[in-house]
């Protein structure tokens, strides 16, 4: 078999991780940006809502439009799992179809060059990866599966219930990383907060943070995607002790109306989702991000207003905004009282707006203050200009800096800490100065 692949991971960052396992299976091969000129391509779908759905069969479709004769075309991941007879049938330009439980033996698929969908979940457990995107920071998955019952999320009907990697598993996969030079790491999956739950053990999160602590070179980190019902007060007064990980805080609460918390099955309501964020709020230097949907089946008007109101008022950093999708095999879609997609898409443009008023202030108030960078790059902006994020970011969501080290003696350091003043923002962009001797070990 010939050698060049070409790969695109759709979706979030626990694809991410799944498509960075399957090229580290795939080593041998040398990697092309140009599609047209691959032997392979691999498209990691993602299957959560219908606009992911649709950028995933568009890519795998123009793809195939251009791909070279006697190439191989694989479509692996979330969208194939969930639709995977259909798909097969409907869509014979694919060469090769899997799910989420092969990543680590697409190799294999290959040489087969036929289909597969395991029963088992893939853990990553000792799998190679290929850390794509940073030369310092990486993506550790947790755990596969989900013990919620949200209404409006299909993902446990295709990926199952909570399976968590064992401590051992993770400890040993940032170690490895740490050896090859990576010292920020950012902690995902689905329910994080749920961590080793499937394993009755209560407090999973806490004996994670412990042992990564314990780890030399590490010397950033954050956990993503925390589940309101399954966070504990303990947990966020141990993320707020550690020395290690950040007051990071991504909980997507979905809606603030106590109703629609109960029609959405979130666990919590309005009260106990106020004590978390509220504390969250009250740490030193946190960063507090969440998300919110709109156009849910019986969403009134002024639950609407509510949840606006309080979006608004307060205080986040970040806010995602995503409009409803009515997804088979969920609760909600049996559910009546549907909501227009003319009034979903007004009220995600009113939130949309509201949220992005929301990141000025925040990046408003960093005007100023002296904030430990990391510096990634050269910006696409201009040649003096370095691309850079505040360490307690999360890469590539939540926002840019840019830096001038024209006024410096020496060089600045991709991949290095440094000490930096904050000091405008133009437009959604801040930018910062860095002294001379102010890098940080």
């Amino acid at each position: 078999m010939s050698n060049k692949l070409h790969i695109v991971s759709l979706g979030c960052t626990k694809n991410l991780v799944d498509t960075e396992v399957m090229m580290g299976k795939l080593q041998n091969f040398e990697l092309t940006d140009n599609n047209e000129e691959a032997d392979v391509i691999i498209v990691n779908t993602c299957g959560f809502i219908d606009a992911a759905k649709e950028e995933s069969l568009n890519t795998v479709l123009s793809l195939h439009d251009a791909r070279k004769e006697d190439s191989v075309l694989v479509m692996a991941g979330c969208l194939s799992e969930r639709y995977q007879d259909e798909l097969m049938e409907q869509i014979p330009e694919v060469d090769i179809f899997t799910g989420v439980g092969d990543y680590d033996k697409i190799d294999e698929l290959l040489v087969e060059k036929k289909s597969r969908f395991s029963d088992e979940v893939f853990l990553i457990d000792g799998a190679e990866r290929v850390v794509t995107g940073s030369s310092y920071h990486a993506y550790i998955k947790l755990s596969e599966g989900c013990n919620q019952t949200c209404s409006f999320c299909a993902i446990p009907s295709f990926k199952g219930k909570l399976h968590s990697r064992d401590l051992d598993s993770i400890a040993k996969e940032v170690e490895g990383l740490v050896e090859k030079g990576y010292w920020d790491f950012s902690f995902v999956s689905q329910d994080s907060s749920s961590y080793l739950r499937d394993q009755n053990v209560k407090d999973g999160l806490s004996l994670l943070m412990q042992r990564i602590e314990l780890i030399e070179g590490v010397k950033s980190a954050r956990i993503l995607y925390l589940y309101p019902s399954t966070t504990s007060m303990k947990l966020l007064q141990n993320i707020g002790k550690s020395k290690i990980f950040h007051n990071y805080f991504d909980m997507p609460i979905q809606h603030i109306n106590d109703d629609m918390l109960r029609i959405m099955k979130r666990g919590f309501g309005k009260e106990k989702t106020l004590e978390l964020l509220n504390y969250m709020r009250s740490l030193p230097n946190s960063f507090v991000r969440t998300s919110f949907i709109v156009g849910h089946p019986k969403e009134t008007q002024e639950m609407f207003e509510e949840m606006c109101e309080f979006a608004a008022n307060f205080g986040f950093d970040r806010i995602n905004v995503f409009s409803y999708s009515d997804e088979e095999t969920t609760s909600a879609y049996e559910m009546e009282d549907k909501i227009s997609d003319e009034i979903k898409s007004e009220r995600a443009q009113i939130l949309g707006d509201i949220a992005a008023e929301c990141t000025k202030i925040s990046l408003q108030k960093e005007v100023g203050k002296t904030r430990q960078i990391v510096i990634d790059g050269e910006s696409q902006e201009h040649e003096y200009l370095l691309s850079a994020r505040e360490l307690i970011w999360a890469p590539e969501i939540d926002g840019e800096i840019y830096v001038n080290d024209r006024t410096l003696d020496e060089d600045l350091e991709f991949g290095k800490i440094y000490q930096a003043k904050i000091t405008e923002l133009v437009g959604d962009i801040l930018t910062a100065t860095v002294d001379n001797a102010e890098k940080q070990d």
